[in-house]
């Protein structure tokens, strides 16, 4: 038993394999429930992820991230004595010890949500163009100014068993991201920002944000924004 039993940690994965099963190995030393979900993935990720211990289920074909952070969070969701769900990705961004900050964040109780911030603290890791894009994106999305957000498009999350259980997923791609901020925007639960460490490897910045994906994701906002 650890004092973190009760956590389960999504992380979709796409052509990862490259890296997948180290993201994994090391984030089990803190986390040891963890479910991947391979996304239709092409290369060898299924393999790596299998000598890992984590949990796999695998799309027949890619679906895109938002399905499968869903699948992710409804087999975590089925499984005994699950409490919270970390969202995680798989190209090594992410850091275990902003999930047990923000873990024991929900444990105090007085939140639902916990959402993962670059910009709380100042942050020159960030490219530049990735900073402009998510900036812009809180700027401009009615849903991220309500929740009073920084930084609206952080795959890092940590929701209570409440929140998840009501979380419905039901886009794809890279837009999920808005989706969710909006069902928070629109939801009873208590949402909280907290800052954490982006880790920008040259593999995570070969894979990133590009530019025209940022400006699909501003439209996309805009677009659902209009549409309320």
């Amino acid at each position: 038993m650890t004092q973190y039993d009760d956590v389960w940690l999504v992380i979709p994965a796409y052509n990862e394999g490259q890296v997948i099963a180290d993201v994994v190995e090391g984030a089990r030393k803190t986390f040891p429930n963890i479910v991947v979900v391979d996304d239709g993935s092409t290369d060898d990720s299924a393999q790596h992820i299998a000598t890992t211990g984590a949990h796999l289920v695998r799309h027949p074909v890619n679906l895109g991230q938002g399905a499968a952070l869903q699948t992710g969070l409804t087999y975590a969701l089925a499984q005994p004595g699950a409490k919270y769900f970390a969202t995680f990705d798989a190209d090594g961004q992410h850091q275990t010890h902003d999930v047990e900050k923000m873990v024991e964040v929900l444990r105090g109780g007085e939140v639902d949500v916990v959402l993962g911030s670059r910009f709380i603290v100042q942050n020159d890791q960030v490219p530049w163009i990735k900073r402009v894009v998510l900036r812009t994106a809180a700027a401009v999305s009615p849903t991220a100014r309500k929740l009073k957000l920084t930084d609206a498009h952080n795959g890092l999350r940590v929701l209570g068993r409440e929140a998840a259980e009501q979380l419905r997923i039901t886009m794809n791609g890279m837009a999920h991201a808005s989706e969710i901020v909006g069902f928070l925007a629109g939801s009873d639960l208590r949402v909280a920002e907290v800052p954490v460490d982006i880790l920008y490897t040259e593999y995570s910045r070969a894979k990133g944000q590009s530019l025209i994906n940022g400006v699909n994701i501003i439209f996309d906002i805009t677009m659902r924004e209009r549409g309320r």
